[in-house]
């Protein structure tokens, strides 16, 4: 049992000492609203400064604590996420509702990113240019960038933590993690590891609580230099319009009304699959999630009917029941966003599949996935990201028209198409408005070691993930040297 877990409150980690709060907030378990999985303290805007302050501190030293000694530190992270992924992967199941074999997998991938990143410490290459200039060499590094304030949301607590929080601290940066407020639990055990695998003091500072009391705090403080920021389209915009107004970088990862594209020439069972997955799976609360299935019409009945069908054999359950294939929606406040949403889906003249709340042993926030059949392009259910498991089936008259339908929407994270035809997919990938493209596969669900990020207004900044995180974490430097 890792340490803290006899706390009656779990702190902050600021300077790397464990900080009270003013008051413990209870973390309930949307499966069981009856099981309280624990007390977390929010922070005051208060220790918010302290933690950037603890940040600036920690700065010299961890930036210029060698590549491999860094490594080591991110390594050990990882190792013991994997080791324990069952453990942890039951908490997380336990606070945000995914099944546990989805929670599970989380963590282990968790575990990976931070692997892949210990790797990527030693492997911070630049270059050597020649100067046009006789006896002048020329040297391109990459240096970390500074403080660095991670805030992130609440449907994956900690692969999205993993892929801001190991780049950051293997190039050299020190961090500010503010976690959603929903997730208190992995985050906590997380920055549990982070302190004991042997980050210094400070190089890695937690902050529960609020955005509204200490987000604010964090994104105005003057000290931070870059902000990575995953969560809804309209915070995001805020998060960016305060941080560039003092020259800080930022990278936003937001919201998508991801398109599955089915073609006539499609293998339906396997496109029913497909979709299925990338629209109910983690009950539909994900920002890849297929909410917009754009259909032909000489398969559009066929294709309905089927996922009718393979919805009929979706059990939705408490998230640790390993016969349960859709957990619980995160909350309250979700549940009834997406219960309007369903609503006002029939109200828009689609006809609605599912979308019922079932009955089940335990009080929680359960919701049966829902179809919106005959949608429109033009509904709002259609255009507004719904975040939960409801998914319109749009009909159109042949790929030229699914294609335009897919690329209408604010939106552009990633975008899907199941089709045999080698040359409809080769056009698809080249002309899709998306960051990410998926050829007879979900639209949920990427590598960790390959960049994710969309265009439009669901991305903006470098890419996460990947070799191409380090284009965030880190600034170019040139220098010369004559003689």
């Amino acid at each position: 049992m890792a340490p803290g877990w006899g706390w009656s409150v779990r702190g902050n980690l600021i300077g790397g000492a464990w900080i009270d709060g003013p008051e413990g907030v209870a973390n309930i378990n949307p499966s069981d609203v009856t099981d309280v999985i624990g007390d977390y303290a929010h922070a005051t805007p208060h220790q918010a400064a302290d933690a950037v302050d603890a940040a600036v501190a920690a700065w010299p030293g961890w930036s210029r604590t060698s590549p491999a000694a860094r490594a080591e530190v991110i390594d050990r992270v990882g190792a013991e996420l994997i080791a324990r992924s069952e453990e942890l992967g039951t908490l997380l199941a336990r606070e945000e509702g995914k099944t546990l074999e989805e929670a599970v997998a989380e963590v282990r991938r968790g575990g990976q990113i931070f692997r892949f990143f210990a790797g990527e410490a030693v492997r911070n290459a630049g270059d050597v240019i020649e100067s046009i200039r006789p006896e002048v060499d020329v040297a391109v590094t990459r240096e970390p960038v500074g403080v660095t304030l991670i805030i992130t949301p609440w449907n994956f607590p900690v692969a999205i933590p993993a892929w801001k929080i190991a780049p950051a601290l293997a190039f050299g940066n020190t961090v500010v993690f503010k976690p959603a407020e929903l997730v208190p639990g992995s985050a906590w055990e997380l920055a549990d590891i982070i302190h004991r695998a042997g980050s210094p003091d400070g190089a890695f500072n937690l902050v529960n609580g609020q955005g509204s009391v200490v987000g604010d705090v964090l994104i105005e403080a003057s000290e931070i230099a870059a902000v990575s920021f995953t969560g809804s389209t309209q915070v995001g915009r805020r998060v960016a319009l305060a941080a560039t107004k003092r020259g800080a970088r930022v990278q936003l990862e937001m919201g998508g009304k991801n398109p599955l594209v089915v073609l006539d020439d499609a293998d339906l069972d396997l496109a029913v699959e497909i979709a299925t997955q990338g629209a109910f799976f983690s009950t539909g609360q994900r920002c890849t999630a297929s909410s917009r299935l754009v259909v032909t019409e000489q398969v559009y009945d066929d294709f309905v009917e089927r996922l009718i069908g393979r919805m009929s054999q979706l059990r939705t359950g408490h998230a640790l029941d390993p016969a349960t294939d859709i957990g619980p929606v995160v909350d309250a406040r979700q549940l009834r966003q997406d219960l309007d949403y369903v609503h006002l889906g029939r109200n828009e003249g689609a006809d609605v599949v599912g979308g019922e709340r079932p009955v089940q042993q335990h009080d929680g926030f359960y919701l049966e996935p829902a179809l919106l059949v005959g949608a429109t392009n033009e509904m709002r259910t259609s255009r507004e990201e719904i975040f939960g498991p409801v998914a319109s089936v749009i009909r159109v008259s042949d790929y030229d028209e699914a294609l335009a339908v897919a690329n209408d929407t604010e939106f552009g994270l990633t975008a899907g198409i199941v089709t045999r035809s080698l040359r409809s997919a080769r056009h698809f990938q080249r002309n899709a408005e998306a960051g990410m493209v998926m050829v007879n596969l979900p639209t949920a669900g990427v590598d960790f070691h390959v960049p994710f990020g969309g265009r439009k207004a669901s991305s903006y900044g470098p890419r996460e993930q990947g070799r191409y995180a380090r284009d965030f974490y880190t600034i170019v430097k040139t220098a010369y040297v004559g003689g």
